[in-house]
């Protein structure tokens, strides 16, 4: 029986590593895009082919495994070190933006075409393992005529998914006073601060950093974790956070049956890319409106598309599961503060988002907040973690496994 692994936080060299040497019941096969499923199938049943297939498969993984093992990983420093290199944060003289209100508010069938503008074509063509950037890639020597192809054929989809009301969109988006205390950021249940609703449990990058030239001297690159943009409990800074989720989703899989029942894989395949990129759209557009209104640090901005999408605004959204914060859990805590089941939205028992398209994360306002990757972390870090949490170190490390050494 294979096993095909494939999606957005999936690897080659992840799939060769951890997974081909620990599943004897058949090949295991990196796809890297939908679009490829059906070839690395055919090549599978067919008589003639499979057995070179699964032949070249098995020793390219073996190349990646000995490649992997003969790399040298980053060097870590221990965890006081790496709390005594923070981000420096003048925390003096900052005045903490106050939202609108302080919970949830939930936004049920948004419209379609508002989100439609706030569309990011560039990752779209990755689905069809179409790769450059766009709209240069619709004048591409090599792959332009079928970027064109998809494109239009996406346009045109897109136009029917708004217009016959294929999908619902459901948002919701919640704000609480919030304070932090070392790498964990608290958030509370009202501006008295004397009732903890729940703490996001953070990490802080443990590798070596190199040292910079800046206006005040030398000085080293630090060791980030995003509680340092959150005023730390100590400040007597009334600081706030803002959680949110978002799905475009909601009613796939009636249509995406539909397809299948012609036997139109192309058109399941454009549904859900198209769904996707719906998703990231609303959560930009909930983000602008974040900014802009119902938490008004930014009221004055005035971006447009090109700007948005290269993130040329203040504060940041990072997500669970991401590279700033590794760690899913919190996701169970998020949910049941936003509500998230009345708008549509579950998790399941491993924390990945139903419907599929859907984004969820936090909003943080401080001008320096910035995204970047934790990356490799120590044996101490993940004692002090499992200490804070309340956890088996056992527990955490079945989670936080592709960070260990």
């Amino acid at each position: 029986m294979p096993l095909l692994i494939g999606g957005a936080t999936t690897s080659r060299v992840h799939t060769a590593v951890k997974i081909a040497p620990h599943y004897t019941n058949g090949p295991v096969v990196y796809v890297s895009d939908a679009s490829r499923s059906v070839s690395v199938c055919q090549s599978l049943v067919s008589d003639d082919a499979a057995s070179k297939f699964i032949g070249d498969l098995k020793a390219e993984y073996e190349r990646v495994r000995e490649q992997h093992a003969a790399k040298k990983g980053p060097e870590l420093i221990d965890l006081a070190a790496a709390r005594a290199n923070a981000t420096k944060v003048d925390w003096s003289g900052y005045v903490a933006p106050k939202p609108k209100f302080i919970g949830r508010r939930q936004f049920r069938n948004y419209d379609l075409a508002m989100i439609a503008k706030y569309v990011d074509w560039g990752p779209f063509f990755q689905t069809w393992d179409l790769h450059g950037p766009f709209p240069k890639i619709l004048t591409d020597d090599v792959v332009g005529e079928h970027a064109r192809q998809v494109f239009a054929e996406g346009e045109k989809m897109l136009e029917r998914i708004v217009n016959e009301r294929w999908l619902t969109a459901n948002a919701a988006v919640a704000f609480y006073p919030a304070n932090s205390v070392g790498e964990d950021i608290e958030v509370y249940t009202d501006e008295s601060r004397r009732d903890v609703l729940f703490t996001w449990h953070g990490l802080r990058q443990q590798t070596k950093k190199p040292v910079l030239d800046s206006p005040q001297g030398r000085v080293p690159n630090p060791n980030q974790a995003l509680a340092d943009f959150i005023a730390p409990k100590s400040s007597g800074i009334a600081d706030h956070v803002g959680l949110f989720a978002v799905t475009s989703g909601i009613g796939i899989e009636k249509r995406e049956a539909i397809f299948q029942s012609k036997h139109d894989d192309y058109g399941a395949i454009m549904l859900k890319a198209l769904a996707d990129r719906l998703a990231e759209a609303f959560a930009e557009l909930m983000h602008e409106r974040v900014r802009r209104d119902l938490w008004g640090y930014a009221a004055d901005e005035s971006l447009g598309t090109e700007a948005l999408i290269r993130e040329q605004y203040r504060g940041i959204r990072p997500a669970p599961g991401y590279p700033a914060c590794p760690e899913h859990a919190v996701k169970r805590a998020m949910f049941d503060v936003l509500g998230a089941s009345d708008i549509g939205m579950a998790l399941t028992e491993n924390y990945a988002m139903t419907p599929a398209s859907s984004v969820s994360g936090f909003y943080l306002a401080h001008p320096q907040a910035k995204y970047f990757n934790v990356g490799r972390i120590g044996r101490d870090q993940l004692e002090d973690l499992a200490r804070r949490k309340h956890e088996s170190v056992s527990e955490l490390e079945r989670w936080l496994a592709p960070l260990l050494g």
